[in-house]
């Protein structure tokens, strides 16, 4: 097991972690959560080479995918940098890269019963007014759960909030900051039910964010 204690806070500079080999030739990760080594609960950051692929596989409890870099593909579609994925718990798929890819990966985390396909190229979507200055693009919910893109103009802070059922955060560019200190681009956060913070930015940043997942 791997950070699986969802009471504790996480901070995570995912560029300064090494690769680890995983098992599909090619195909590379970095472990942020993991229930066991090959099953159960995982979210990692995983570098696809130019070529490599994995074999057939299911999601028993779910896939969610955001790609960072280049382009994912199976056997459904090619989805470039900006693509936000969820397969359904069962689902199957063969993925690959044909020129190379970096994905942020969550699997086996949904609720049972959402079995909702989702498709979102981010790059040619429209983002929606937030609170105050933020600007949102929704991405996915279902009951208490709630995912979405934040984009923070240069300056912006947002007032002190507790999270039920948790936060996740992953920079995505820019940096993010609050009371306990800076995250740059490529840190991924878990904060857990009912944490409290008051964030804000100096550039112009973008995150991508859970809510509401983590157990209460």
């Amino acid at each position: 097991m791997l950070n699986m204690n969802f009471l504790e806070r996480l901070v995570i500079e995912t560029a300064d972690m090494p690769w680890q080999p995983s098992p599909a030739q090619g195909v590379w990760r970095k472990p942020l959560e993991r229930e066991d080594k090959e099953s159960g609960h995982t979210t990692s950051i995983v570098k696809y080479n130019a070529g490599s692929a994995f074999k057939p596989h299911p999601h028993p409890m779910g896939e969610e995918i955001f790609v960072l870099e280049g382009v994912f593909s199976d056997e459904f579609g090619d989805y470039p940098a900006g693509t936000y994925i969820r397969n359904p718990p069962n689902s199957v798929h063969a993925p690959f890269s044909k020129e190379g890819c970096v994905i942020f990966v969550k699997l086996n985390q949904f609720d049972e019963q959402d079995k909702e396909t989702v498709r979102v190229n981010t790059s040619d979507t429209q983002w929606q007014q937030g609170q105050g200055n933020l600007q949102v693009m929704p991405l996915h919910s279902y009951v208490h759960e709630h995912t979405a893109l934040v984009k923070w103009p240069a300056g912006e802070q947002f007032v002190p909030h507790k999270h039920f059922g948790g936060e996740e955060i992953l920079v995505l560019s820019g940096e993010f900051i609050d009371e306990q200190g800076r995250y740059p681009k490529g840190t991924w956060l878990r904060s857990p039910h009912m944490s409290e913070h008051h964030p804000f930015v100096e550039q112009e940043t973008v995150i991508l964010v859970k809510v509401g997942h983590l157990p209460v």
